[in-house]
This record gives C-alpha cells, structure tokens and sequence, in this order.
C-alpha cells in the first residue's frame, strides 16, 4: 500500500475528514452564534459585521467566522457591499409581504405532512399543547417576548414533523427575518388573541389527522398574521 508520509493513504483521507467535519462545525457554531446576534438586535440594522470583533467573541478562527457570515448573507441576514464588507439589512414592508407570502404556502405544506402522520395525535398532545399553554401564560402576564419564542417554537415543532428538512431550513430562516426586522403581527392589540384560537383550530385538526384542514387552517393562519402586520406598521407608513 502507498504510504503518505508515514501514513497509509486510509488514515490521511480519515484524517482529512475529521478537518473537514471540524471546520464544518466550528462554522455552524459561529453562523447560530451570530444569526442569533441579528435576530435580539445585538447586532443592530445598519451596523458593520467585522471578522475580529467576533472572532475574539466566539473565540474562533477568522476562517469559521468567514464562512458564517458568507451563509448569513446567502440566508437574507446580512447584505454584502462590495468593498466594504457585510452588514445588517433593514427589512422593509416589502420584503416582509414577501416573506409572508412564501410563509403562508409552507406552513400550509408543513400541517398537511404532519396531520397525515400516525402520530399526529401526540405530536399536539406531547409538544404542541404544552407550547400553546406557554403561549397562552405569556399573554396573561402580557411577556411578548415570551409569547414569541412559544409560537416559534409552536410552529417549528410543526414544520419539523412535516418530514421535510429543507421545508424546515427555509422556514427557520424566514421567522428569523421576521423577528430581527420587528416584523412580528402580535404588535396589533388583540392579535396575540385571535392567534391563539387560530393555533387552537391547526391543533384540532392535526389530532383528528385532518390534512386539508390542518393546511387549510395554517394558511389561513398565516394570511391573518400578514394582514396584523400591515395594519400594525400602516400608520408609520401611510
């Protein structure tokens, strides 16, 4: 067998792999660690994302931090200006109709693959239910920030059932934009109210594994919280 410098040709490719796996990890580090800056607004809109700073943050190589930042502005986080470097977007009203719009069809496509699930029925009674009352707490005590990570996590739940993992991605990163662009509908009084009973239908008709309900009922959904979202930003926009 060739040897490699004292390695058989086996060991060196194993050994290339494990650099591999490892730079791919310490990116995905470095890419939640700062998509989750954008999201809080630690990193506000307009501010210059530089390499050092977050290197010594996350106590990384540049390299890592590169290759984050590159997929950041792949996924709509950041923009790229030439010469300059990467920055925080602003997402405008624009952009959030987009966004909607695309949200509305994928979720729809998510509550349709998980009702048809055989166990649909606990996927409401095991981890959406609970979420629900999450929400619901968070509303008495009028937390929105709370309220907001229970319907992240309510509808992740939902798009990770569907058995679709790019579906999931896709969405994962568009709520994403939504929270760091101050997108979220639950700004219009009542909102958060009339999404809970809305949640409450899309859990009805996923226990009883009522697909087209449950698409139905998501979309519907969707298309509320879009129309919240237009009525809440009107007045600055008018």
């Amino acid at each position: 067998m060739t040897e490699v410098a004292g390695v058989d040709n086996s060991e060196a490719e194993m050994s290339s792999d494990r650099v591999t796996i490892e730079r791919r990890t310490l990116m995905q580090q470095a890419y939640a660690a700062i998509r989750q800056m954008i999201i809080t607004g630690e990193l506000a809109v307009g501010t210059k994302v530089v390499v050092r700073p977050l290197s010594e943050r996350l106590r990384l190589s540049p390299t890592p931090i590169k290759a984050a930042l590159a997929g950041l502005e792949r996924d709509g986080f950041l923009t790229a200006i030439p010469h300059r470097g990467y920055y925080v977007p602003e997402v405008n009203v624009q952009d959030m109709r987009e966004i909607y719009e695309l949200r509305e069809v994928l979720d729809g496509i998510a509550a349709r693959n998980a009702a048809a699930l055989p166990e649909a029925a606990a996927l409401v009674q095991d981890t959406l239910r609970p979420l629900y009352d999450k929400q619901e707490a968070s509303q008495l005590l009028q937390d929105t920030v709370g309220y907001s990570d229970a319907d992240l996590e309510f509808h992740r739940a939902i798009w990770q059932a569907s058995g679709n993992s790019r579906l999931a991605q896709v969405t994962d990163n568009l709520v994403g934009q939504v929270r760091f662009g101050s997108g979220s509908s639950s700004r219009l009084p009542g909102r958060i109210a009339a999404a809970l009973h809305e949640h409450a239908s899309i859990m009805e008709a996923l226990a009883t594994g009522d697909s087209a309900r449950a698409e139905r009922e998501s979309r519907a959904h969707v298309r509320r919280s879009a129309a919240a979202f237009e009525k809440a930003v009107r007045p600055r926009h008018a």
